[in-house]
């Protein structure tokens, strides 16, 4: 198992984070024998698929370019422009294959590892020449896997090259006694041929090669799980502090929360274990507004809040259960519970009248209009 500088175990899988940091230094799986097979396959495809003009196009180029007039011969500018003609009239009869052969040179990368661009690769490591390290690349698992590969380019290549020339030798001699025009398009022909045969062991060897390069990147960026926890808590924020930050957000909320009590018109209870406060303006809402609520130690609070303020207290327990779990601070009441509430406010207005100008004083309402599958079994 792989270890880090202090040597813990790099037993664990590399996050996404660590993957992107790697790509963005240019650290990416790479595949020599997928490059390889790639260009070679570009470059044979396109051979056998532009050999045959190119054959006719450059005999014909060399024809023109051998057959001078008098004048010609003795005069150099018109030799040097003529030579030139034949380079630009050669380079623009092969840019079909080249332009294929450079496309599948920055493609075949593409393949394993994707896109990644960085400057980091350029940088130059003095660790890079350190003997001892490059001992140790040759005698890893990398080191005999390149030992392995080498051995199989050996035995595929040389022996398919070996059969390939031993079956094509009669054809090759041949060539001899043809015409340069001929002889050309039949040996292009043949060279892509032997390189699509050739191209076909290489993809054998890059089948192998890229789940191994994979699994060696992936392998080299393993992380301890000192380094896993680290990530978390850089990325996700340390839990203390969010815990920190969380109780601050509560107790925030909390305290703005019991500042409205004050301004609540109604206050009803559990009468000890819930309690909510309403506030209601006919001219600016709709619906009566939920300004606070809590449970236990949080609603004795609110009670006592309401008590320094003179804000009505009424006992209804149905009510103040089905309000605290269906209604969420600032929002406006269920439709459900408009009569139930209106019933409320109605008494606690009657019982301000009564007490600021005389007179009977109204009766608390008790069969509240309140859905059971609003408070019922709710904890």
């Amino acid at each position: 198992m792989a270890e880090n500088e202090d040597g813990q175990e790099k037993s664990e899988q590399p996050s996404a984070t660590k993957l992107d940091e790697s790509k963005k230094k240019g650290d990416v799986p790479r595949s020599k024998e997928m490059n390889t097979s790639v260009i070679l396959l570009a470059s044979s495809l396109g051979l056998l698929s532009f050999g045959g003009g190119i054959g006719d196009g450059l005999a014909e180029i060399m024809r023109k370019a051998l057959t001078m007039d008098r004048e010609v011969m003795y005069e150099p500018m018109l030799m040097l422009s003529r030579a030139v003609d034949t380079l630009v009239d050669s380079f623009v009869l092969i840019l079909p294959l080249l332009g294929v052969i450079i496309l599948s040179v920055f493609l075949s990368p593409l393949m394993i590892g994707g896109f990644a661009m960085s400057n980091e690769k350029l940088k130059p490591k003095l660790s890079n020449l350190n003997p001892i390290k490059g001992m140790k690349k040759l005698f890893s698992v990398q080191g005999l896997m390149e030992l392995v590969k080498s051995i199989l380019k050996v035995l595929l290549i040389g022996g398919l090259s070996t059969f390939l020339i031993w079956t094509l030798f009669d054809d090759v001699l041949m060539l001899s006694r043809a015409g340069f025009a001929q002889a050309y398009s039949q040996s292009t022909e043949m060279t892509g041929w032997y390189f699509l045969a050739v191209c076909s062991t290489l993809i054998i060897l890059a089948v192998v090669d890229a789940p191994f390069q994979i699994w060696q990147h992936r392998k080299k960026l393993r992380m301890t799980k000192k380094e896993v926890k680290d990530e978390r808590k850089n990325t996700e924020g340390n839990p203390e502090v969010k815990s920190k930050i969380r109780s601050m957000q509560i107790e925030t909320a909390m305290r703005r929360m019991m500042e409205q009590v004050p301004k609540a018109d109604v206050v009803i209870t559990n009468p000890t274990h819930f309690a909510i406060a309403l506030q209601y303006d006919d001219e600016k809402m709709r619906a009566p507004k939920l300004v606070a609520k809590g449970s236990e130690l949080v609603a004795a609070r609110i009670r006592e809040i309401a008590e320094e303020n003179n804000v009505p207290i009424v006992s209804a327990p149905p009510l103040a259960r089905a309000v605290y779990f269906s209604t969420d601070i600032d929002d406006e009441i269920p439709a459900r519970l408009y009569l139930a509430i209106a019933q409320i406010l109605a008494y606690v207005y009657q019982l301000k009248r009564a007490t600021e100008e005389g007179g009977e004083t109204p009766v608390m309402p008790v069969d509240l209009d309140v859905p059971d599958d609003m408070w019922k079994g709710k904890h």
